[in-house]
């Protein structure tokens, strides 16, 4: 299966969710290629850039994963290549 490369960007805005996301996120390690987090103290949240080339299904199955954690907010832009 052909892969692409994606930028998911997740917002966290519960800490106790913090947990269940980095195991989502160590499941999928194979597939990230790199990861920026910026905390925001002053709106208390935190900010969390992941870059991943991965089949198509699994960066789906991978947002979907975190789209249902409570308190985390994400968004998936894919490459045109």
């Amino acid at each position: 299966m052909e892969s692409r490369v994606a930028i998911i960007g997740i917002i966290v805005e519960e800490e106790s969710s913090v947990e269940e996301l980095n195991q989502i996120l160590h499941e999928y390690g194979s597939y990230i290629i790199g990861r920026m987090g910026i905390p925001y103290p002053k709106k208390a949240i935190n900010i969390i850039s992941i870059a991943v080339d991965a089949p198509q299904t699994t960066i789906s199955a991978l947002s979907g994963k975190l789209g249902k954690l409570n308190g985390i907010s994400s968004k998936t832009a894919y490459s045109k290549m």
